[in-house]
């Protein structure tokens, strides 16, 4: 009995019809840097004062000393959310009593913004702070927005693996591509901060089922040479580019209802990608449609100038085979032994603070000094390295070893942050991208490094828990950059003790470069002091091991 990838040999690797799937595939990926990202530029918070209204009885000098004076990063600014009661500052301007000279000001009794505020417009015309006033007592809100819309990602990674595997590999990917157009659209609309976050979450359920879905079409159609190249190096770029071209159009449209509308086009012009995007041919002979599958291949082949066979695929020939004495597994086995709950709970912590890492970081960039938009485009386009980093290094060295190295540049960069004088601005924000670097390439080799780690029965199931600890990871996230309104650089101070606490966790993994990869539960009970039995590679290659297919998502 053959398998798919041998029925199919016949193909090739890489002609016009792979090409066309890989860029395509890719290329839808791009709405997703958007939509991942968008909410560092509708949720930023301009810098603000409390509303001194026109209709005030203040003389010129009262009006100028209206707002207290805080002290913030070692230098007065004026404060964001008092100012001095205006009944007793008009009674004073009045009397023509002159501020700081006939009047202590530091005496002055103050209140709360009870006209509002302003906002300044040098950066942004309008985000959805400025619009509903999320500052002071609201300003939790904003954090929270982001949360929401990762809380969206999360419940999404939930359900688009089942309904891909219900409804077919096409149909979903074009139906979350629509939902996360469609209610990025409705979003523009919105009347109050409620609504606007009710369809965020729905936004981010679409943006992720997207992606995985879009990943899953591109691994079971592309031969086995291009899909590992398209899991990591054709997914994760894409999306890097999407993430760049966000600060271009961010720069350019300062309204954020306007900024929306602009980032909803590129989800509608992918649309058309219908009809040349076929269904999985794997996906179809799973539910017995063989000669859809067959459709599809026979047109691939034409596309490649290829002679097909008359008869591709063979129903008796690929019909699934139940292996004897296959175990039922549950989420429970990967805590059934010491050692088996010890690598779990090391490799939870490892997703999760590694997520925080990079979301943090991500959404932190248009808060570092300078320009917000050149900020967040080189935040962006440092992650293109780094995944082509990640991917060289994996080919050749020790996993822990390698994960473990860059998280330690990632975290001690940030912490060496605290150390640069606050003029140094270009230093601190060239260190902030080597951290994002170094963090970067760490997240994309845990679903290399967690897939090699357990035993085929409990595989994929170790990989979907662990990518979930991620998610709680990008939904905490937002709460270590709202640490930066109490201190500048504690936010890298916190973000990078845990780095390297987690670089050192790496340490006591064991190591899976060049091992067998374990096929039982019962292989990876006798790993004992986290460390595997090593086999010459050339035995591994002889071994009839299950092929993983991974990327970082």
């Amino acid at each position: 009995m053959r398998d798919y990838d041998e029925v199919t040999t016949f193909l090739g690797e890489w002609g016009p019809f792979q090409r066309l799937i890989f860029f395509l595939l890719s290329a839808s990926i791009i709405p997703n840097g958007f939509n991942g990202m968008s909410v560092v530029f509708l949720a930023a918070a301009p810098e603000h004062r409390c509303r001194v209204p026109d209709t005030a009885n203040l003389s010129r000098a009262w009006r100028n000393h209206s707002i207290p004076l805080r002290l913030l990063d070692g230098r007065e600014v004026p404060h964001s959310c008092r100012r001095y009661r205006l009944a007793v500052i008009a009674n004073f301007s009045a009397l023509g009593l002159e501020p700081g000279r006939d009047v202590d000001l530091e005496q002055l009794e103050q209140e709360s913004c009870v006209d509002g505020w302003e906002f300044s417009q040098d950066i942004y015309l309008s985000t959805i702070v400025t619009e509903w006033s999320l500052v002071c007592e609201d300003d939790w809100k904003t954090p929270l927005t982001s949360s929401l819309f990762f809380v969206g990602v999360l419940l999404g990674s939930f359900v688009s693996g089942q309904l891909s595997d219900r409804f077919g590999r096409k149909s979903i990917l074009f139906a979350t591509m629509a939902v996360q157009t469609g209610f990025s659209f409705l979003q523009i609309f919105s009347i109050n901060w409620e609504m606007f976050t009710v369809l965020f979450v729905i936004v981010g359920m679409g943006q992720i089922s997207n992606y995985v879905v879009a990943f899953i079409l591109g691994t079971e159609i592309l031969g086995k040479s291009v899909r590992i190249i398209f899991s990591t190096l054709g997914v994760c770029t894409f999306f890097a580019v999407g993430y760049m071209l966000l600060p271009l159009f961010a720069y350019f449209i300062r309204d954020w209802r306007m900024l929306l509308l602009a980032l909803t086009v590129p989800g509608v012009l992918c649309l058309p990608l219908w009809w040349f995007i076929p269904e999985s041919p794997r996906w179809l002979i799973s539910q017995r449609r063989f000669s859809e599958a067959e459709s599809i291949i026979q047109k691939a082949a034409k596309m490649n100038n290829i002679a097909a066979p008359r008869v591709i695929f063979d129903p008796m020939e690929l019909q699934e085979l139940k292996l004897p004495g296959q175990q039922k597994v549950l989420i429970l086995d990967l805590f059934r032994t010491r050692n088996i709950a010890t690598i779990t709970i090391m490799s939870l912590l490892l997703w999760m603070l590694t997520s925080v890492g990079y979301f943090a970081l991500s959404l932190n960039a248009p808060n570092l000094h300078g320009d917000a938009y050149l900020n967040c485009f080189l935040s962006a386009l440092i992650e293109v390295p780094a995944y082509i980093t990640a991917w060289l290094l994996l080919r050749k060295l020790p996993r822990r070893y390698i994960i473990a190295g860059v998280l330690f540049l990632g975290g001690g960069v940030l912490l060496l942050i605290q150390f640069v004088p606050a003029d140094y601005n270009f230093l601190s924000i060239g260190l902030v991208m080597l951290g994002k670097f170094g963090i970067t390439s760490a997240f994309s080799m845990l679903y290399v490094f967690t897939a090699e780690l357990y035993p085929t029965p409990v595989r994929n199931m170790a990989v979907g828990v662990t990518s979930m600890a991620s998610r709680v990871g990008s939904i905490i996230a937002p709460y270590f950059v709202y640490l930066g309104a109490y201190n500048r650089v504690l936010p890298y101070i916190v973000m990078g003790s845990l780095t390297v606490f987690i670089g050192i966790i790496t340490l006591f993994f064991p190591e899976s470069f060049g091992m067998t990869l374990p096929e039982t539960l019962e292989q990876m009970e006798k790993v004992k002091g986290f460390r595997f039995r090593k086999k010459p590679r050339d035995s591994v290659q002889k071994e009839e091991n299950p092929k993983v297919l991974i990327t970082s998502f």
